[in-house]
């Protein structure tokens, strides 16, 4: 099946009815850092956007994470989708694109968004993540900004999707061990808000992608 037909399937899948928490909270930690849902939330906390942004890569199908710098104020260090905070008046996917230009370097125009993925709400930050699908149809080329962006991640698709790299560990967090289920791609743990928000995509895009599982 060609990369066009495929992202035309995403789409529709991406703008019918989605999993939402369901998915979510297969990648929460345990304990939860709180239950509140977005929908109790969202008019409490900050508003933040997120892109999952997918392209063609030789034979398989990719997206783009980020490994923060230690220097950004909330989650240093970690792997993350590209975004950040809305600014007045910006609604989440226009800061989904402008943050993904300047991260990344690549301009809006340069990608199709397909559709947006269920809201999350974050306890520990106090933001409210709107999480955008868009493509490109072919691969990349990036511009990182430095005090942000400490490596560029290009993870396939059906790495994600295969159940042997779903792993879990005890770690100490705000004070109590806790229970992380995370995606292991190289030296990369993927975990965390990112984790849930990838979480429900890949259980949307799995019967699409089915046939490159087997």
């Amino acid at each position: 099946m060609e990369w066009k037909t495929k992202a035309s399937l995403i789409k529709r899948a991406v703008n019918s009815t989605r999993p939402g928490l369901q998915s979510q909270l297969t990648m929460v930690t345990d304990p939860r850092p709180g239950h509140k849902t977005y929908a109790e939330m969202k008019n409490n906390c900050k508003k933040a956007g997120v892109l999952v942004l997918c392209f063609p890569q030789k034979s398989a199908f990719c997206l783009v994470l980020t490994r923060r710098t230690d220097e950004v104020k909330y989650h240093p260090n970690q792997i993350s989708l590209p975004g950040g905070q809305c600014e007045p008046e910006e609604s989440p996917l226009d800061a989904a694109l402008r943050e993904t230009h300047e991260e990344l370097g690549i301009a809006p125009k340069k990608i199709r968004v397909l559709g947006q993925l269920t809201p999350l709400y974050i306890p520990p930050s106090n933001y409210c993540v709107y999480p955008a699908v868009g493509i490109m149809d072919h691969p990349p080329s990036y511009n990182p900004r430095s005090k942000e962006v400490a490596e560029v991640i290009e993870v396939p698709l059906t790495h994600l999707l295969d159940d042997k790299n779903i792993l879990k560990e005890i770690w100490p967090l705000h004070g109590r061990n806790v229970s992380v289920p995370f995606y292991l791609y190289e030296k990369h743990k993927i975990w965390g808000a990112t984790a849930m928000i990838l979480a429900e995509f890949l259980d949307i895009i799995r019967p699409i992608l089915k046939n490159q599982l087997a």
